[in-house]
Parts: C-alpha cells; structure tokens; sequence
C-alpha cells in the first residue's frame, strides 16, 4: 500500500479532502490533488490526462470528490477526461459510469424503481402546462427539484395551483426540465446512509424543523441505529448505480412506507461524522486501498 499514488480530484482546502488526505498519510500512501476544473487531456503523442504538473494518467488510484458545474460543454468533457483516464487502466472512486447515472436525479430514480426499490411518484416534463397538470395529478402538493444539485439548493415545495403556475411558466424561459416529487409526509425526518465496497459504514437521521432536512439548510444530525430494512435497501441502492461508495437518502411516511429518494456519488460525511464513533475517513481510505490493491 506504501507505494500507492493516489490523485484526489478536488481542492485542497475543502474539509472532506484534507481529511482525506491525513487517512491516506496515516497509511502511508503517496497523495496529491487535481481540480476536476483544471483537466488537461492529450490524444496521440504522450497520450493521458493531467492537471498541470500531475499526470494523473501515472496514478494508481483517483478518487474523484468533486466535478464542478459549468457549461454543458465544460462538463461533458470533464466526464470525458475520467473516461479517458479509466480506459486507460487507472482505478476510479466512483467510475464515471457510477457518476453519470448518479448526478442525473431522474436517470438514478429510474435506475432505484427497476431494482424494485420504492420512490416516490414523479413526473418529468420540458412543457410548464403539462407541469401544472401534473402538479395537480400529485395532489397538489409537490417537491420541485433541479435535475442536478445536491444539499437541498433550488428544491421548492408548491401547494398552491395559481404559485405553482407562474414558477413554472418562469422557469419556462431558462429551458427548465420539471422534476415534480409528490410530497410526502415524514415528521421533518429523514436517513442518511454512507455505504462503501457493499456496506453500510454509517447513517444518521436528519432532523430539522421544516421539511427541508438537509444538514447544509438547517437541519441537525441524530444517531441512527440501521435497521435490516434500512440496510438492505440501501445496499440495492448502491447496486442499482453501479457505486464503489455512496450517500443514499431514504425518507419514512407516518404509515411506515420506506422510499428511496437519491444516491450521492460524492457524499459529504462531516456532520455524520459527529454521529459516528470512528474515523470515516479512515475507513473509506481501507476500502479505496484495498479496491485499488486488488485492480
């Protein structure tokens, strides 16, 4: 393991990749950083991808934490350079494969329903009066989400028809793809858990008070103690992806119906940290070592 080169594709000063890097020290593994923003790709002569004086294509290992926004151009060829670099025989956490059908919140929900997982109802359209439509069909009472986002930004619960109505002929102007979640019921309550090389590492329930449970809007992290329900859910979950490691969400209706909501290929783990008695760090680095070890 001593020997292992290992990329982060992040930044530096974030609080998940330096604890990152300390775990990977700690077992004295060679690690470095590369922004996913900053990909420098060659075909032809010298072929490999690099971010400026770190050939990641000479990597053992890359673990890639963060894959900025920007132009749809800009993010297709980001996508691109990792697919370059893994055709090329160097390990991926999580595969590109994995991060493309995570990220996209629909294609990931499509992939939870046919592994026979239950999600909420959800209806997708370009069109702001089939939208309105279906926010009626939902009962009138729906989640709003981007397609792409994470820690609750731009997700916007509608009760009312005439609200509902204008938001979306607004949205209309930008191009807007309407992602519509019934909403449901769930005390302000919600799960969380990080599962890695087909475990269940650790979970918490985020508790806020509102609907909104993300720890990023408010929310409070409590300890959680899995369920087999729980466990196996989440398990599928990260099967259905195709994920080395993930973040999944699941919510539990005052009936006791568990759903599935998302898989985060990037899951942040701070405040589950604070629940947790061991080092998460520490253990994800084990698996990653173990993973590239036995590539």
């Amino acid at each position: 393991m001593s020997a292992r080169k290992v990329i982060i594709m992040a930044r530096p000063r974030g609080w998940h990749a330096r604890a990152l890097q300390a775990a990977f020290l700690r077992r004295r593994a060679s690690v470095d950083f590369a922004p996913a923003d900053g990909l420098q790709a060659r075909l032809g002569t010298e072929p490999g991808v690099a971010a400026g004086a770190r050939r990641l294509s000479d990597a053992d290992l890359v673990i890639v934490r963060e894959v900025p926004g920007g132009s749809l151009e800009q993010v297709i060829y980001r996508m691109d350079a990792l697919h370059q670099l893994e055709n090329s025989g160097v390990r991926l956490i999580n595969s590109p494969y994995a991060i493309e059908k995570m990220v996209d919140k629909y294609y990931a929900l499509s992939l939870l329903e046919s592994a026979g997982l239950r999600v909420p109802e959800t209806r997708l359209s370009e069109d702001s009066a089939e939208a309105l439509a279906a926010f009626r069909l939902l009962g009138g009472d729906v989640v709003l989400k981007p397609l792409f986002g994470s820690r609750g930004v731009g997700m916007v619960r509608l009760t009312d028809a005439e609200t509902a109505g204008r938001v979306f002929r607004a949205l209309q102007l930008g191009g807007t793809v309407y992602y519509l979640q019934q909403f449901i019921e769930h005390e302000d309550r919600d799960l969380r858990v990080l599962v890695a090389g087909g475990e269940c590492l650790a979970a918490m329930q985020r508790v806020s008070s509102g609907w909104k449970t993300n720890l990023a809007a408010g929310g409070r992290a409590e300890p959680f103690a899995l369920t087999d329900e729980v466990r196996r859910a989440s398990l599928a979950a990260a099967r259905a992806v195709g994920a080395d490691y993930c973040g999944v969400d699941l919510l539990r209706s005052p009936q006791g119906e568990l759903f599935l909501l998302e898989v985060n290929s990037m899951p942040a783990w701070q405040g589950l940290q604070k629940v947790t008695p061991f080092d998460i760090a520490g253990r994800l680095v084990d698996f990653f070592l173990r993973t590239a070890a036995s590539a």
